[in-house]
C-alpha cells in the first residue's frame, strides 16, 4: 500500500486502498460516505477523499456492529453518541457473548434434534454385529429367509423389523438376554422344566415374539421350541449358555403351550 502524507505526516488512504486493506468493497464505502455513516473529512492533492487513522478506527467499529447485526442507522446513533471505543467494546463484548450464549444452545438443539433423526435410522449390519455378536450371521440371516421367506410369519417379521433403530435392537438383545438368564437360573436351581418359573420364561419368550416380530400362537411357539433341538445351530446357542438349556427351553415352551392351549 502506498501511503499519502499531510503537513502533520499523518497516513491517508485513498478508498481504493482501504477496501484492500480491510476487505471493505468500495461500493461498501461509498454507500457509507453517501449516507453519513464514514464520511472521509479530507482530501488528497489531486482533490481525492481521503481517509485517516481515525476514520479507519470508524470503520472498524461500524464492521463489528454490522457483524454483531445492528442495522446501519442503529450503528450511527451508538457512534455519534459519544460515547468512548472502550465503551462501545464492551457493549460489543457484551454483545457476542449473548450471541455465543445462544448459539450455543442453538448447537444443543441442533445436536438433539440430529440424535432423534439418527436413532430413527434402521440399524445397519454393522450395528447389528456390534449388538449381538456372534449371533448376528448374515449367512445365517441370508439361510434364514431362503427356509422361511414366503411363510406369513417371516414376511410379518420383516415388516416389523425393517424399520428397527439400533436402539431398538439393543432393547431386544436386552429383554432376550434377561429371558434366556431366566431359563438358566432355574435350571441351575433345579427347578423342572414344566414348572411355574420355567413356564413363566417360555411365556415371557412367546410374549416377546408376539410383540417384536411376528403373531406367536402357542401351537407356533411349540413348532420353535422343536427347533430348538433339532437344528444344532439354535441348540448350540443354548448350549454354549449352559449345557442341556437347549432341551430344558424347548421342554419348558412345549409345558406353556399345553398349558395356554388347555
Amino acid at each position: 500500500m502506498v501511503a499519502m502524507t499531510t503537513e502533520r505526516s499523518e497516513e491517508r488512504w485513498t478508498v481504493g486502498q482501504v477496501a484492500e486493506k480491510t476487505g471493505v468493497t468500495v461500493r461498501t464505502l461509498h454507500h457509507y460516505d453517501e449516507i453519513g455513516l464514514l464520511t472521509p473529512g479530507e482530501r488528497s492533492p489531486a482533490g481525492y477523499r481521503v481517509y485517516s487513522a481515525a476514520d479507519l478506527d470508524r470503520l472498524q467499529q461500524i464492521v463489528l456492529y454490522r457483524r454483531l447485526e445492528f442495522g446501519l442507522d442503529q450503528i450511527a446513533g451508538l457512534l455519534d453518541s459519544g460515547q468512548s471505543p472502550v465503551e462501545h467494546l464492551r457493549r460489543q463484548r457484551e454483545a457476542v457473548m449473548t450471541r455465543l450464549d445462544e448459539l450455543t444452545e442453538l448447537v444443543g438443539a441442533i445436536d438433539r434434534a440430529l440424535e432423534r433423526e439418527m436413532n430413527q435410522q434402521p440399524a445397519t449390519d454393522a450395528e447389528m454385529r456390534e449388538i449381538f455378536g456372534d449371533g448376528f450371521k448374515e449367512d445365517h440371516q441370508t439361510e434364514a429367509q431362503e427356509r422361511w421367506g414366503e411363510t406369513d410369519a417371516w414376511k410379518q417379521s420383516a415388516t416389523r423389523t425393517k424399520n428397527y433403530t439400533k436402539a431398538d435392537w439393543a432393547e431386544i438383545k436386552a429383554e432376550t438376554d434377561a429371558i434366556n438368564q431366566s431359563f438358566v437360573d432355574a435350571k441351575r436351581a433345579g427347578l423342572p422344566a414344566d414348572g411355574e418359573v420355567a413356564m413363566a420364561a417360555a411365556e415371557a419368550a412367546r410374549e416377546q415374539m408376539n410383540r417384536r416380530f411376528y403373531d406367536c400362537p402357542p401351537s407356533f411357539h411349540r413348532c420353535l421350541g422343536e427347533m430348538y433341538v433339532a437344528d444344532p445351530r439354535f441348540t448350540a446357542t443354548y448350549e454354549d449358555l449352559e449345557p442341556g438349556l437347549a432341551q430344558y427351553v424347548r421342554d419348558a415352551i412345549v409345558a406353556n403351550a399345553d398349558q395356554l392351549e388347555g
